[in-house]
């Protein structure tokens, strides 16, 4: 049973090692020898979340990704889901490569067991929209009747992602070209959930008198402001500092009987932080598990946040070693705030292998911080012993990681190796920033 389950669970660096293999080979495929029958057995056992994983080590490659996703199919005759096309469809839709996610979609629709579903499209509007193709993104919606998932969801998804991608004048004009009753994509039960997208959306876009305003237009035309849409507009009213504000809109609402969930919650102790101190923040946090609501890995993370910017380190330790004893799973954020605030690069190295042996794994960005910390304090041998758990966990580096590394190089005055990874960017479509130091020598052998 044992050795069943561990099969299916299959460490995805194993199966992009087994892949990169028959990639390299010189022989096309077919003439690959087959598979021992205890890789059989491992290829017969592939799950769909295995596959996921693999995929997203190689999210920064998406010809690589491709390369697998049809390799894992076609050799190892795994039967994709719904899932694993979303997966690759965002990886693809991350570098404009549209027609060719369009290609998968169509490819979807052949097999009962992977069909389209309102995830693709919300995959397919927040791709579109990030590269500012709104109106691509629009006539996606207005295509979606013949996968017979032109409804309200959709059409939540759709100004979800315009707000999100700080195009929200085009979904407040999308949402009120005509009254809320007579857009047949607004019912009364979303009619709360638009206003708050695009609430939300003029705080990403951090137009704080554009949500000031937009707030007092909800109670003008009478819109129902639930929880949700106070928790977003206290966390407005932190953002523009003024966190006392939204200490106030906190009482109001206590006053008024609203009973606050975690969110709100993770947004009050922040604002009582900002605002009062870490330790009045503190005591919000025991509040709210005095009255019953229980915290979440983005409530420790907040605390562990407040005390780490105001040095008390120990304490932040204190508060991971509880949130184990909670059953509260730290996850990737929650050792961001640590390495923000450490100074000794023996301590960073430490925690970070603490953090992957704990099954946390790093994300990209992770590895891009760490290394421009060692880069600017100039030491470069912590920052290869990043790059190189980078590459023991199978993760393709983006431009940014790259460009980290070579700033640490150059700093050393490592030009030719600084150039040897700037060719390599090259290589894979990536974009170097522009570098004096780089282009002189250049010029210079030239």
């Amino acid at each position: 049973m044992l050795s069943s389950t561990l099969a299916r669970r299959l460490n995805p660096t194993q199966i992009l090692l087994n892949f990169t293999a028959r990639s390299l080979s010189t022989k096309p495929t077919s003439y690959l020898p087959s598979a021992t029958p205890e890789s059989q057995l491992n290829l017969q056992n592939f799950d769909p979340s295995t596959v996921i994983e693999a995929l997203s080590c190689y999210s920064n490659d998406w010809k690589r990704a491709l390369d697998f996703f049809n390799w894992v199919e076609t050799e190892c005759e795994f039967k994709h889901t719904t899932d694993t096309y979303n997966r690759m469809i965002d990886i693809l839709g991350k570098f404009f490569e549209f027609d060719l996610s369009w290609d998968l979609i169509q490819r979807m629709r052949t097999v009962p067991c992977s069909m389209p579903n309102h995830v693709t499209f919300r995959i397919l509007f927040k791709r579109y929209i990030s590269a500012h193709l709104v109106t691509e993104a629009i006539n996606t919606f207005d295509r979606l009747e013949e996968f017979n998932l032109k409804d309200g969801t959709s059409y939540c998804n759709l100004i979800d992602a315009l707000c999100e991608f700080k195009h929200v004048i085009e979904a407040q004009e999308l949402c009120f070209r005509k009254n809320m009753e007579e857009n047949n994509a607004i019912d009364a039960r979303n009619k709360t959930k638009i206003y708050n997208m695009i609430l939300r959306g003029w705080f990403k876009m951090e137009w704080w008198s554009k949500c000031w305003e937009f707030w007092e237009e909800m109670d003008r035309k009478g819109v129902y402001k639930d929880l949700y849409s106070h928790s977003i507009y206290m966390d407005i009213l932190c953002k523009s500092g003024k966190p006392w504000k939204a200490v106030k809109l906190y009482k109001e609402m206590k006053t008024k009987g609203i009973k606050l969930d975690v969110v709100a919650y993770n947004t009050v102790i922040r604002a009582v932080g900002l605002s009062q101190g870490v330790d009045f923040a503190t005591r919000v946090y025991r509040e709210m598990i005095e009255l019953g609501c229980m915290p979440n890995v983005v409530t420790c993370n907040t605390v562990i946040k407040l005390l780490c910017q105001n040095g008390r380190t120990m304490e932040a330790y204190k508060m991971l070693d509880e949130m184990r004893k909670k059953d509260i799973v730290p996850d990737v954020i929650t050792y961001h705030c640590f390495f923000r605030c450490l100074v000794k690069p023996k301590e960073i190295l430490w925690l970070f292998d603490r953090m992957i042996e704990s099954g946390v794994w790093p994300r990209m960005d992770t590895y891009v911080m760490l290394m421009r910390k060692f880069g600017r304090w100039g030491f470069l041998r912590p920052v290869f012993v990043v790059w190189k758990k980078m590459e023991e966990h199978a993760c393709s580096p983006d431009e940014f990681a790259y460009n980290a590394l070579i700033d640490a190089l150059i700093q050393k005055g490592m030009l030719d190796m600084a150039r040897k990874y700037e060719q390599e960017m090259l290589s894979k479509g990536l974009s170097p920033k522009p570098r004096e130091d780089l282009s002189t020598k250049d010029v210079e052998g030239g």
